[in-house]
């Protein structure tokens, strides 16, 4: 998602981040959100106003104003608020008396801008006396609960047939506790975190609600001729609870749950909510597999690596926060289907002084998709022992996906999205997946969600097909082909 100084080309206060986490079986309570960290490198702070020099003739004019006017100038801020070429044209056209008035109403609107200790809010503050202050994320004690057995249990009613019973995801079994993971042995949990404070236009909170509602997670992949449910043990881990007022206090938790999930064995899949999760999520996967180890691919119309913002962490910040805090290398992070108006020219340079590697619509324009697929699957593959996979939904098109909160046009297609996530789940050791930014309100048609569950079937069939040990690449020669004519010359091998 676009961050401010993406949208407006404004900088801001630097902001700064957490430190990490301590590793361990269960890790004790992660350090708040929304604690800072030491300050950002001066490197990434690229808001920072740079010196404005001075055209002989815009100084000439500037002879009689206050020098602390003038120095004010020179120092560059002004470029938050006009461009440069307007302020010089402004001060050749002005009467003394004109530029100084000018330069005190920039000035005054500075002053407005940032912070200022006395004036601001440094923190929004909570209740802490509340009785009820963590309720929300307490979990309930297994002696309050009817015994049972651990293990995934069955929702359905009928044994044949579309519903009936409660939706799931994928129409997978109910799964509660670690307890019930390990005993079922299950290799993919899928669960849902409904966030929405960091996203452009609301409704990400209805993600998970609308993707369990809707078909087309579950069921036979045609591309391999495996059908996820029956060659994976699959569960809905239900949902993680959020605090809808506060990013900061929900994403710990997520960060928690998700660990919590990794640490069984099986395979976290989590369904968004917004972006902001993508820091959670791989955070936690770094808790688990350790540091270094995890690779990202980041799917997405914006880079995501927003800085210099007001807030700790949103949906446009959650990449530089798992950079800045050790969690991935840079060099692990590969980002798919770039075209908003971000990143500028100085963006993509601190991008790629960092080792990132990214590949915008301007790429697959200039290449084509199938050599710029290659070349992202060749990167996921690399250099790191674990994959996580973040897929925010308004990478693709808008005719694909008219239900998200920043839709950019000129985004990728179903025909282009479902193969690359297979081969990625099929051709690397997935430590986790989230999809992000399903607003269901926002399509009038079902098409957002439905086209979401296909994606979630093709990450399903991928990571049941690199179960089975089937080569990169594969397809079914019966989907492939109605016969033997070799009508496509000779048949290679699969």
């Amino acid at each position: 998602m676009p961050s401010l100084t993406a949208i407006t080309g404004w900088s801001m206060a630097g902001i700064a981040a957490i430190g990490a986490v301590v590793a361990g079986d269960m890790p004790p309570v992660l350090t708040n959100a929304a604690t800072p960290a030491p300050q950002m490198p001066l490197e990434d702070d690229m808001g920072r106003p740079k010196p404005l020099e001075l055209p002989k003739d815009v100084e000439a004019k500037l002879a009689g104003v206050d020098p602390a006017k003038v120095a004010f100038l020179k120092s560059g801020v002004t470029g938050r608020y006009v461009e440069k070429d307007a302020l010089f044209d402004r001060i050749r056209k002005g009467t003394a008396a004109e530029i100084s008035a000018y330069i005190d109403a920039m000035q005054a609107l500075h002053a407005q801008v940032e912070f200022k200790a006395g004036r601001d809010l440094a923190a929004i503050p909570l209740d802490t006396t509340s009785p009820w202050f963590n309720a929300w994320k307490a979990k309930r004690p297994a002696s309050m609960n009817p015994r049972r057995d651990a293990g995934p249990w069955e929702l359905t009613r009928y044994v044949g047939g579309y519903g009936g019973g409660f939706a799931t995801f994928a129409g997978a079994p109910l799964a509660m506790t670690p307890e019930d993971l390990k005993a079922g042995k299950v290799d993919v949990a899928i669960v849902g975190a409904p966030l929405d404070m960091g996203s452009g236009w609301r409704n990400a909170i209805d993600g998970p609600r609308a993707m369990r509602m809707t078909g087309g997670a579950g069921g036979n992949d045609m591309y391999s001729m495996i059908n996820p449910n029956a060659a994976l043990k699959i569960v809905d881990y239900g949902d993680i609870a959020i605090d809808q007022n506060s990013t900061e206090r929900s994403v710990d938790h997520v960060r928690a749950m998700v660990a919590e999930i990794a640490r069984t064995g099986a395979i976290p899949i989590v369904i968004g909510g917004d972006h902001s999760l993508e820091y959670p999520n791989v955070a936690a996967a770094a808790d688990v597999h350790g540091k270094g180890n995890v690779g990202v691919v980041h799917f997405d119309s914006h880079y995501d690596v927003g800085r210099n913002g007001v807030h700790w962490i949103t949906h446009g910040s959650p990449v530089y926060r798992v950079l800045h805090e050790g969690h991935v290398r840079p060099q692990d992070y590969v980002q798919v289907g770039l075209r908003a108006r971000g990143p500028d020219l100085e963006t993509f340079g601190w991008m790629r002084n960092k080792g990132m590697k990214y590949h915008t619509m301007v790429e697959v324009e200039k290449w084509g998709w199938e050599k710029v697929m290659e070349r992202a699957l060749k990167e996921a593959r690399a250099n790191t022992k674990k994959l996580w996979i973040s897929f925010d939904v308004d990478v693709l098109d808008p005719a694909f996906m008219p239900g998200t909160g920043t839709p950019v046009p000129g985004g990728l297609t179903m025909r282009e999205a479902q193969p690359i996530m297979r081969r990625l789940c099929a051709e690397n050791d997935i430590a986790g997946i989230d999809i992000v930014e399903v607003a269901p309100y926002l399509d009038t048609s079902y098409k957002t969600a439905l086209n979401s569950n296909y994606l979630l079937n093709a990450c399903l069939a991928g990571i049941a097909m690199r179960k089975k040990g089937l080569p990169p690449g594969y397809f079914n020669p019966v989907s492939v082909d109605h016969g033997p004519s070799g009508y496509y010359g000779p048949k290679k091998k699969s």
